[in-house]
């Protein structure tokens, strides 16, 4: 058993596995601490506006990627290292620092709530800050290329200094509660650039026109992949807020962020299995060993949170257990199926079929959101999560067929 333990960790698929999902644990329970601490030391108004500031921030980054994110891990292993990260770097840092300057001084008409930020010194800090963390991401992504998972969640460790600057900085209010978190991004943007520079990749300011035409293709397809991917995530609660009322759309938060635990497995599993595809492992021997390994995890996670999350629910409050219940029961349900589309996702992406996995994302997105709508109509907040059940089950049966038919498993 101990040598079998040992040489897993010596497979990159296993090793950066566990990373991916150490890191998405240690950033959830930051993120939980962090906001308990900044409840007790900030007004809720303050909060509240933070929130929206990071989630403005969160959205912004997820617009001016543009798939080099995955360009990365596709091309970096077989090209010029330094000119491929310093082209993502450049392209998608001046896109954020662009979208940043776009959204601060139309800040009227995107968001009046936080019309806060056309006052010059919110306005310089939110830029900075956003250009941190869109130079955080791209460089973990780089990291998870060259194999490094560790530095992945370095990234997540050194997240949770903000903790540390929320006392000094609550005499600030808002503007210290924001800071506590720009500050954190600052610190790991530094860090990462200093470590990535140790590797030999040499950060630089240029966009390396050589590998932009290269990948323009990989990355626009990736790129709208994501977005369609990601779109019902953003969509669905609006939707239940305005359905159901305020107070379903709270349970539908709860019962989404418990049931995410699960979700970090296939994506974990699978973003390695893209990384070891793009250096060259041999795909189908990796693919079911990727299979293997996500259900080993899933199915005995599924079945302790399935019987035991109403003792998370009940530790929030005695509502939620009673109105998220069932809801994460299904949503928990729903993770079993998601494990096809991850892995046929990370196929793609190393076979480079962008047009394959747009369709499916497409047809992904539509199902979830149209299903979800008819099934809230007729059976309330429950009708979300088979909602999601039967999308990723179609899904599943869909992947499934054309993997067989492909012959990866």
């Amino acid at each position: 058993m101990l040598n079998k333990a040992k040489r897993m960790g010596k497979d990159p698929l296993y090793r950066n596995s566990a990373y991916i999902m150490a890191t998405s644990v240690v950033s959830s329970a930051f993120g939980f601490f962090f906001w308990i601490l900044a409840a007790k030391l900030y007004p809720k108004e303050d909060v509240g506006l933070a929130t929206a500031l990071i989630s403005s921030m969160s959205l912004l980054i997820l617009l001016t990627r543009f798939g080099f994110d995955a360009s990365l891990i596709r091309f970096l292993a077989s090209g010029d290292r330094t000119k491929a990260y310093s082209s993502a770097l450049t392209v998608t840092t001046f896109a954020a620092f662009l979208a940043g300057a776009i959204y601060v001084l139309g800040i009227g008409v995107f968001s009046p709530q936080l019309s806060f930020l056309s006052d010059p010194s919110y306005a310089g800090l939110y830029v900075l800050f956003l250009c941190a963390s869109s130079t955080a991401s791209i460089t973990s992504s780089a990291f998870l290329a060259l194999r490094e998972g560790k530095y992945y969640l370095l990234q997540s460790l050194l997240m949770g200094s903000r903790l540390i600057f929320l006392l000094p900085l609550a005499a600030y209010g808002l503007l210290g509660l924001y800071s506590s978190y720009g500050i954190a991004y600052m610190l790991v943007a530094l860090s990462l650039l200093l470590l990535i520079a140790s590797k030999g990749i040499k950060p630089g300011i240029g966009a390396d026109r050589a590998f932009l035409r290269k990948t323009w293709k990989y990355s626009a397809g990736n790129y709208l992949a994501g977005l369609l991917s990601g779109a019902p995530a953003l969509i669905l609660p609006l939707m239940i807020l305005s359905i159901l009322g305020a107070e379903q759309a709270a349970y539908y938060y709860i019962a989404y962020a418990i049931a995410g635990i699960l979700y970090m497995i296939p994506s974990a599993v699978s973003t390695s299995l893209f990384v070891e595809g793009s250096h060259g492992a041999a795909l189908k021997k990796t693919v079911l060993k990727s299979i293997k390994t996500i259900y080993a995890i899933l199915i005995p996670a599924t079945l302790v949170l399935y019987f035991g999350g109403g003792v998370l629910l009940s530790a929030i409050g005695k509502d939620y257990d009673a109105g998220a219940l069932e809801l994460m029961k299904a949503f928990a349900l729903a993770g079993i199926f998601m494990a096809p589309a991850s892995v046929y996702y990370a196929i793609k992406k190393i076979q480079k079929g962008v047009k394959d996995m747009t369709i499916m994302t497409a047809i992904q997105s539509i199902l979830l959101l149209g299903l979800t709508y008819v099934l809230i109509q007729q059976y309330g907040l429950i009708g979300a999560g088979w909602g999601w059940v039967a999308t990723y089950a179609i899904m599943a049966i869909i992947m499934a067929a054309n993997a067989k038919r492909e012959g990866w498993v």
